[in-house]
C-alpha cells in the first residue's frame, strides 16, 4: 500500500534507488526539493534511517560555550556577533571558561562545544589556553571546538601550517570540530551575505586537511533566507564528495536560520515542513555520512520530535547555553533536561543512546514512559 502512494507521489525511481542502495543523483536531489508530497519523502528518508540506525536516537549531555562574540565578518544572517569595537563584545579568559565548565560540574556531561566569532586581536596562545583550560577543568569531556571559519583566522595568527596548527590543537585536548561556517556553498549567496568570509573551497579545504591528519567533524547548511533549491543540492553534494575522499564527516546537521535581530529580519525564516524536508532530504542525499541531526534549539524540541521518523537519528542534547540565535540578554539560557530528551524519544517511538561529541557510546538508558502514555491503575493486560 505504502509503495502505491510512493508511486502516486511520482517518486517511484527515487523509491527503487533506495531499496537497492544506489546513490540519488543531483536531480534527484532537485525533485525532492520541489516535490509536494513531503510525507512521502519522509517515509522514503525513515527507510534509510532504520536501515542505518534501526530505532537507536543519539543524544549528548552538553554544554556550549562562546568564548567571544566579537567578529569581523558582518555576516547579514547572523545576530550573535559583535565588531571589533563594540561596547557589546566580550572576550572571555581561560579563568572565566573554566568558572563556566565547573558551574556545570554536578551534571554528568560528556561534550563541550566551544566557537565564537572570528577574532583578529586574539593571539595563538590564546586559542590552546581556553582548550587547556576546558581539559584541565574536565579531563573527561570530548570538546569539540572551533569551526573551519575560526581554524583559518587561527592559522593566520599562528603563522604555521595548517596540519601543525590541528597538531597543537590536538595535543591541547580538542577531539573534534563542529560543522558551523560552511552556510550555503554557492558564491552568489557569499557575495549577497557574507562575503567577508571565505569560500566554500576553503571550508572545504580546511575539512579535508583536518580529516587527513586525523581530526574528524561535523558539517552543516544553513538554509532559509536567500538560497534556491539548487544551491542547496550542490552543497550536499560537494559534502558527499568529501565524505567519499576523506570519511571523516560525523554527522550532518540542517541548520534552520532564525532571522530575529539580523539584518535581513524582513525575511520570513523557515516553516516546520521545510525544517522536516531539510532533514529528509539530507538523509537520503547523504548516503556516506553517518548521522543526520536535527538540532532542536533551532527546530524547536517538536519538530525534532517528528524528524526523528524523517531521517534524523540525532536531536542534540542538553546545551545549557545558547547565544547564536538567542538575545544574550534574556534568554541564553536554553535547556533540555535528561529527563525530557528520554520521555522525547520514547514519545516518538525510538530508542535513546547517550554519546559523547565522537558517538563513542555513554549509556543505552531504557526511556521512562511519560505519565500519559502509562496505563491506568488496574487496566486490564493484553
Amino acid at each position: 500500500m505504502l509503495e502505491t502512494f510512493v508511486h502516486r507521489a511520482g517518486l517511484g525511481d527515487i523509491y527503487r534507488k533506495i531499496v537497492d542502495g544506489q546513490r540519488l543523483s543531483f536531480d534527484d536531489g532537485l525533485t525532492l526539493y520541489r516535490n509536494p508530497h513531503l510525507s512521502v519523502i519522509g517515509w522514503l528518508a525513515n527507510l534509510v534511517r532504520e536501515r542505518l540506525h534501526g530505532d537507536q536516537t543519539f543524544f549528548v549531555r552538553n554544554q556550549h560555550i562562546n568564548y567571544t562574540n566579537v567578529c569581523n565578518k558582518g555576516c547579514l544572517f547572523c545576530s550573535f556577533y559583535a565588531l571589533p569595537k563594540d561596547p557589546n563584545g566580550y572576550v572571555l579568559t581561560p579563568e572565566q571558561i573554566q568558572d563556566k565548565v565547573r558551574a556545570y560540574a554536578h551534571l554528568p556531561i560528556t561534550e563541550i562545544h566551544m566557537v565564537g566569532g572570528v577574532n583578529v586581536r586574539l593571539p595563538y596562545a590564546y586559542y590552546l589556553d581556553i582548550v587547556r583550560a576546558i581539559k584541565t577543568a574536565r579531563p573527561d569531556v570530548s570538546l569539540k571546538a572551533f569551526t573551519m571559519i575560526e581554524i583559518e583566522q587561527i592559522r593566520r595568527v599562528s603563522r604555521k601550517p595548517l596540519e601543525e596548527v590541528f597538531g597543537d590543537l590536538m595535543t591541547a585536548g580538542v577531539d573534534a570540530l563542529p560543522g558551523g561556517g560552511a552556510e550555503v556553498f554557492s558564491d552568489r549567496v557569499h557575495e549577497e551575505l557574507f562575503h567577508a568570509k571565505s569560500d566554500s573551497d576553503k571550508w572545504l579545504d580546511t575539512a579535508r586537511a583536518a580529516h587527513r591528519v586525523g581530526l574528524p567533524s561535523n558539517a552543516t547548511l544553513l538554509y532559509g533566507h536567500v538560497e534556491q533549491t539548487e544551491e542547496k543540492v550542490y552543497h550536499l553534494v560537494k559534502l558527499r564528495e568529501l565524505q567519499d575522499e576523506t570519511g571523516g564527516f560525523l554527522a550532518f546537521i540542517p541548520l534552520s536560520w532564525h532571522p530575529e535581530r539580523t539584518a535581513i529580519s524582513h525575511l520570513p525564516g523557515p516553516t516546520g515542513q521545510a525544517d522536516l524536508r531539510e532533514i529528509a532530504v539530507a538523509r537520503l542525499m547523504l548516503d556516506n555520512v553517518p548521522h543526520i541531526k536535527s538540532f532542536w534549539i533551532m527546530n524547536s524540541p517538536a519538530v525534532t520530535q517528528v524528524a526523528l521518523r524523517y531521517g534524523a537519528d540525532d536531536m542534540d542534547g542538553s546545551v545549557m547555553e545558547y547565544e547564536i540565535t538567542r538575545d544574550p540578554s534574556t534568554d541564553r539560557i536554553q535547556t533540555l533536561t535528561h529527563a525530557r530528551m528520554l520521555d522525547m524519544i520514547a514519545e516518538a517511538g525510538r530508542q535513546p543512546v547517550e554519546r559523547d561529541a565522537l558517538y563513542r557510546i555513554v549509556a543505552s538508558p531504557q526511556p521512562r514512559m511519560p505519565a500519559y502514555l502509562e496505563p491506568e491503575a488496574g487496566a486490564a493486560g493484553g
